[in-house]
């Protein structure tokens, strides 16, 4: 009999851990809630939650050495899912109120306001996954729980090796998730998000093992 997965979910002051730790346990995975980075050796994937504002997530996430542990994380091929804030500080910069801060740069694009007049983008939504994609197979006409106000643009993808599933708010599209090798990330929140929300992250956490 194999043994459970086991997750990492990286705490640096930034997200809902008791909710995203639930819904990962859920699962069947062994979760690990922890800020120091040496902790998430023995794991096989790593989350990395976030909420509220895009410069106060990335200096919390330096603050715990969490920019380091990410990048070296992916650069080993080893499994990371980026929830919400989590997934924009992905990208290469965030522009919040005219200020712009570094993102960790692992996908390229920006995080900026989104074009709509109702903000924030606050309640379910469908996407539109690209025909391609695994983690949302059999999920495309489900709704998903997003949060935000702020997203990245890029209706012509983020480069080879990268899926794109896209999500309209107000007339603006924007990003609602990504799949790369050894990157995946949501806008939505999937441990708010009900049974489709549960069926997304066992399927992330079933490719760990």
């Amino acid at each position: 009999m194999s043994r459970p997965s086991r997750v990492g979910l990286l705490d640096y002051g930034s997200g809902n851990l008791h909710s995203a730790r639930r819904a990962l346990e859920a699962t069947g995975a062994e979760v690990l809630v922890s800020s120091d980075s040496a902790a998430f050796d023995s794991c096989d994937g790593l989350v990395v939650p976030g909420v509220g504002a895009f410069a106060a997530c990335m200096a919390g996430l330096v603050s715990v050495g969490g920019d380091d542990l990410v990048t070296s994380w992916i650069e080993r091929g080893r499994q990371l899912l980026g929830i919400c804030v989590g997934h924009q500080i992905l990208f290469e910069t965030g522009v919040e109120h005219g200020i712009r801060t570094s993102g960790l740069g692992i996908l390229p694009g920006t995080v900026e306001r989104l074009d709509a007049e109702r903000l924030p983008h606050m309640g379910w939504n469908i996407v539109q996954p690209p025909p391609d994609s695994t983690l949302f197979e059999g999920l495309a006409s489900e709704r998903f729980y997003f949060v935000h106000s702020y997203g990245v643009h890029a209706p012509d993808g983020l480069g080879a090796g990268v899926r794109v599933t896209t999500a309209t708010h107000g007339g603006d599209t924007f990003v609602a998730a990504c799949e790369a090798p050894s990157v995946t990330s949501t806008q939505f929140h999937p441990e708010k998000s009900g049974e489709a929300g549960a069926r997304l992250l066992s399927r992330w956490v079933a490719t760990l093992l």
